[in-house]
């Protein structure tokens, strides 16, 4: 299936046919919600420091041996300010890396030569409503749309997707994708290894047929659950490696995949040296001998390879976990997390992500600070509704329907307890489980949820038993001493969070990260007003 010619029109043959539709209650009904304001054209006040051009276009590369593959990118180039603002990278699907500092003023002209509706998501970015990618600001084939913002996060790996309705799984899929990293001061004197010693590490899965075109969604169940390919692809790469040297390097790993979870090793055993996740660097740096990671969620560390010797290889795996359940599982044949009837792909398969390979004996020595960064303390009893955080039940809804709070999206709706106020700091506690009728009481999966608009810090993360087999496979990998804006929320499970409404008010999203179950209508809008 060549995903470069999903489109609205053709988008049912690609999950199934008709037989898919009882998955997909209202499927493309919302789109006549959209309110757009297409063309957003520049604003001649805002002056930026640096202009981009970014355009989302089919293309064809070399993922695997042979024929090239099909798929859209996105293509950027300066069109003023630093050159070294953007950092291309060839013959990969993976858009351009945005390198920008805290405190500069952008512009990006976004274009779109595709032929379907998109709109880009910045994701992790503290910007304005106008800037983040709602799906109501849509653009069609030949529109441009223009963002101007200045930079207000902290260092950190960021990065940049689509975000139309319905239609967000597909597009990634496609190879919609890119980062955006953000330096700072605070970070500059770290001195941590840059240039060709700071390595991006992008992590997908991908299914090709036979003739190296990408295919997705196999079944309807594919949708229901999240689609997982069989293959992994490292920077649009599949059997990725690296030559590098006995030094240390810095890492900045993606999980760019639809739907997979990994939980990431080092094949030696090796600890991880964890210095930032999603939205920076932490106060210190946390060791741990594996990493849970989620769909969106990033990762910032330090593989310190001098005590290697030239020849030697090491691979980042991901180890097994265990993904079957009584039930749901049971009826469909498939595991709790499953998407693929191909067992070598389940999820909580074991698979090998990469290798690195040892070439060459330097004498570079790399002394990591014991503090990084001071993060800015927020008072859980400061919130305003600290003796009544507001919840939200991720589950199963009626007619087979992902849903929050038993709602799915509305393009332009807001309920009452989405609604905000600016200057104020909230506990959201957000509940896996639940849900109406035999399925929403047998269908429970792990929901990596995303807010848009901010940054948090979660306060609590707690088992509700059930699946505690589960749960203690993945507990000990966490993070979350840090800034957050994506986590995984398991089966059985309750996260609260505490954040911040500060700068702007306006509509923005919080969703399940899983784009297919996104797609269903697994995301809901909430608003800050004064």
């Amino acid at each position: 299936m060549n995903t470069s010619k999903i489109t609205r029109k053709n988008f049912l043959k690609v999950t199934g046919g008709t037989s898919a539709l009882m998955f997909l209650p209202g499927f493309f009904l919302n789109s006549c919600e959209n309110d757009a304001t297409p063309n957003r054209e520049a604003d001649p006040s805002f002056i930026p420091d640096i202009e981009f051009e970014l355009t989302a276009h089919p293309s064809e590369v070399s993922i695997l041996p042979g024929a090239k593959t099909k798929v859209w990118k996105y293509s950027g180039k300066i069109i003023n300010g630093r050159k070294d603002a953007l950092q291309t990278l060839d013959d990969n699907y993976l858009g351009p890396i945005f390198r920008v500092k805290t405190g500069e003023k952008i512009r990006v002209r976004f274009k779109s030569e595709l032929d379907e509706i998109t709109i880009v998501h910045w994701h992790g970015l503290h910007v304005p409503e106008e800037m983040d990618g709602h799906p109501k600001y849509v653009i069609e084939q030949g529109e441009e749309y223009v963002y101007e913002f200045e930079v207000k996060d902290r260092a950190g790996t960021y990065w940049f997707h689509p975000h139309p309705h319905e239609l967000t799984g597909p597009q990634v899929y496609s190879g919609l994708a890119g980062l955006f990293i953000v330096n700072d001061t605070e970070e500059q004197k770290l001195n941590l290894p840059s240039g060709k010693d700071e390595i991006p590490i992008v992590i997908q899965d991908r299914t090709f047929d036979s003739d190296n075109q990408l295919v997705y969604i196999n079944s309807p169940m594919d949708r229901m659950t999240g689609f997982l390919g069989d293959q992994i692809v490292v920077n649009g790469k599949s059997n990725f490696s690296l030559n590098l040297d006995t030094k240390a390097y810095r890492l900045r790993l993606l999980n760019g995949s639809n739907s997979r979870i990994y939980k990431l090793a080092w094949n030696d055993g090796t600890p991880f040296t964890v210095i930032g996740t999603d939205g920076g660097l932490l106060e210190k740096p946390v060791e741990k001998e594996y990493l849970t990671f989620g769909p969106a969620e990033r990762f910032d560390i330090i593989a310190d390879f001098s005590n290697k010797e030239p020849g030697d290889e090491i691979k980042l795996v991901s180890l097994p976990f265990p993904s079957t359940i009584s039930g749901m599982g049971g009826m469909m044949g498939r595991g709790m997390m499953g998407g693929n009837n191909n067992a070598s792909v389940e999820m909580g398969s074991r698979l090998n992500l990469l290798s690195l390979n040892i070439k060459n004996r330097v004498d570079r020595k790399f002394n990591l600070a014991s503090r990084l960064s001071t993060l800015e303390k927020l008072n859980p009893q400061d919130a305003v509704n600290f003796n009544n955080p507001r919840k939200f039940v991720f589950g199963m809804g009626g007619h087979m329907r992902w849903t929050i709070n038993n709602r799915t999206f509305e393009m332009n709706e807001v309920a009452d307890y989405e609604k905000v106020k600016l200057d104020t700091s909230e506990i959201w506690e957000f509940v896996n489980g639940g849900g109406r009728g035999m399925m929403g009481g047998m269908m429970q999966m792990p929901h990596p949820v995303h807010i848009h608009g901010l940054q948090f810090r979660i306060i609590e993360r707690i088992s509700d038993g059930g699946f505690d087999e589960t749960f203690d496979s993945f507990k000990d990998g966490f993070v979350d001493e840090g800034w957050k804006d994506s986590f995984l929320l398991l089966p059985g499970t309750r996260v609260k969070v505490l954040l911040r409404f500060e700068d702007f008010t306006g509509m923005y999203l919080y969703h399940c990260h899983n784009l297919e179950h996104e797609d269903m209508g697994m995301m809901r809008n909430y608003m800050i007003t004064k």
